[in-house]
């Protein structure tokens, strides 16, 4: 399993306090919605405490956990790509604390700073790297379970 990356330290230290500039601390008490799929991506969240899951609809009335997150994590990031709309909903699973970042500031902020802009758009690709390969582990392990035990 790959090595969870943390959007903040992961950042070098002069981009981190740049960005940290225009961090905004927020909370969400548990079972708050904080996104849907489909709604406008704006802004963007470091979870400093809590667990939030990212979830899927995929009938009218059931929701399916596709990811948890935790401290340190990166919640949201289409903000950074066009259409600039969630493709998760996401949910505080707990009372949840985070920084909470203008995602149209941090993109001036990347344009003013194209050192701080490389930094960050490749530490968020190495986080949706890292998560998609850890989504395709959980993935191979369900269909190596249901050829063990045969449809359900």
């Amino acid at each position: 399993m790959t090595k969870a990356i943390k959007l903040l330290t992961a950042l070098p230290q002069a981009q981190r306090e740049r960005l940290m500039e225009l961090a905004e601390e927020v909370s969400f008490p548990e079972d708050t919605r904080i996104f849907e799929a489909g709604g406008t991506a704006d802004r963007f969240w470091v979870v400093r405490s809590g667990a939030v899951h990212l979830d899927q609809q995929v009938t009218s009335r059931q929701r399916v956990t596709v990811a948890s997150l935790g401290a340190g994590d990166l919640l949201g990031w289409s903000w950074l790509f066009p259409p600039y709309q969630w493709d998760f909903g996401a949910v505080a699973y707990t009372d949840v604390r985070a920084y909470e970042f203008d995602g149209p500031s941090v993109l001036a902020l990347s344009v003013e700073d194209p050192l701080l802009g490389l930094s960050l758009v490749r530490t968020v690709a190495e986080i949706l790297a890292n998560r998609l390969e850890t989504t395709r582990g959980k993935l191979m392990d369900q269909y190596a379970f249901q050829r063990r035990t045969g449809p359900l």
